[in-house]
């Protein structure tokens, strides 16, 4: 499993120890448990000029799943990972329905309301709330990591693909788009593009080879919207024949090769509206800020021959990528955005009326809740013994835990709801590897 942060009774990162050497300070009764997710321990004495070794925290942001990895440069070890999954299509679809109830109650047979005038502008730099949501949930474990580990430096996938280098080879010399590393930019925005298939009959976890739309020998080029992928049959298959004659007897097939060939990748347009936004931000932390491509990322990976994940993406970000990465034992955490709960004062009905009566809701009681990581020791009863799990909070002393009622007095907080949910990933000793 991963390692285990440390910090002194003041607070101060100390560098991260081995799960085995944590378990024997807190059984010794030197540390504390500080928090559970990420599992930090708290040294119950100050340590005088403590040698913490430098850090770099990785980030791979995604449009859904951002990757995030602690590496010693010195020693090439991954320290600690991470998958944070976001809930900005949640945020999308619920702003959605609400607009769609707004609009229908005020054009239901009600009063003719003079339009108003579009006088209303956005700030310079505004993001829509799926995408703010993803720079947030980011900028917060950038922040907590930071007062748990010694971190000096920041890494960060700035783009996924170098797409005006694509359209535009001599944008810094033709050495540079014929070397190693261009076709690393091109395949990997073909992989996203069509979503790790082959075009003409689907197929999925089989070598995927760069197919022309149009041969070259029909005058066809080499622009990105004249590329797809295609297993080694079909690619033989089709040879230099049209697309239109090839995919005869498939029409289906062939209006979605041909609409998918210029299709604007939704995700791909997500992660770059947002990522100039958290480049800046990232830079108001002080610490110095490392950029890299997706193209540069994957041939890090491939030259280490890593599993594709998103944990290991983070790590080989970046020319700071060590030659040897230290990952055997790493069980990457997953973390998943779950917000802090609604707003909503009163519930509609179907119609988008109100159906109860607006009042304020107090989100915590007796000290606790809901999703607040509890102990409860329950002295006898059916449900005698321990036990440990989530809470929902009722406004009465008598709180849900795992299907039955508990007392708030049979508690102790474990973990205080954050807006996340934790689970433990699969250390890459359980994944096959993939070049």
């Amino acid at each position: 499993m991963s390692n285990v942060f440390v910090i002194d009774t003041h607070k101060q990162p100390l560098n991260p120890v081995h799960p085995a050497r944590a378990r024997l300070l807190l059984k010794a009764g030197k540390a504390a448990v500080f928090r559970y997710f990420p599992f930090t321990i708290i040294l119950k004495r100050e340590v005088d000029q403590p040698q913490v070794a430098a850090l770099r925290l990785k980030l791979d942001p995604g449009s859904k799943t951002t990757g995030i990895a602690l590496v010693n440069d010195a020693s090439g070890e991954v320290v600690w990972a991470a998958e944070l999954t976001h809930r900005g299509q949640e945020i999308k679809k619920a702003l959605d329905k609400r607009r769609g109830v707004r609009r229908s109650r005020r054009r239901r047979k009600t009063r003719y309301r003079q339009a108003r005038f579009a006088n209303r502008r956005r700030k310079q730099g505004w993001l829509p709330p799926s995408l703010l949501s993803r720079i947030a949930n980011i900028l917060t474990w950038v922040t907590r990591l930071c007062r748990l580990a010694p971190i000096t430096a920041l890494s960060q996938e700035l783009v996924r693909f170098d797409t005006q280098a694509l359209t535009n080879p001599e944008i810094q010399g033709v050495e540079y788009q014929q070397g190693t590393l261009f076709g690393y930019e091109l395949r990997e925005y073909l992989l996203e593009k069509w979503e790790r298939t082959c075009a003409y009959c689907g197929k999925k976890n089989v070598p995927l080879q760069v197919e022309h739309i149009v041969a070259r020998a029909k005058g066809g080029t080499n622009r990105v919207s004249n590329l797809c992928l295609a297993c080694e049959s079909c690619n033989r298959k089709k040879g230099t024949q049209e697309i239109a004659v090839f995919l005869k007897k498939q029409p289906e097939v062939l209006k979605r090769v041909l609409a998918q060939a210029t299709a604007p990748l939704k995700d791909t347009a997500a992660v770059n509206a947002t990522r100039w936004a958290l480049y800046e931000r990232l830079q108001q932390t002080g610490l110095p800020v490392e950029v890299g491509t997706g193209g540069r990322t994957k041939y890090n990976r491939a030259m280490r021959q890593l599993a594709k994940t998103h944990w290991l993406d983070a790590a080989c970000v970046g020319a700071s990528t060590p030659e040897q990465l230290q990952v055997s034992r790493v069980q990457p955490l997953l973390i998943s955005a779950t917000g802090h709960g609604s707003r909503q004062m009163c519930r509609m009905n179907k119609f988008g009326f109100p159906r109860t009566k607006p009042k304020q809701r107090h989100k915590s009681y007796l000290g606790f809740r809901t999703g607040d990581l509890v102990k409860a020791v329950i002295p006898d009863g059916v449900n005698q013994g321990s036990h440990k799990g989530r809470i929902a909070i009722r406004f009465r002393p008598s709180f849900l835990l795992n299907g039955f009622d508990v007392h708030p007095g049979q508690l102790t907080r474990l973990h205080r709801n954050d807006g996340y949910s934790y689970t433990k990933g699969v250390s890459l000793s359980s994944l096959s590897l993939k070049a």
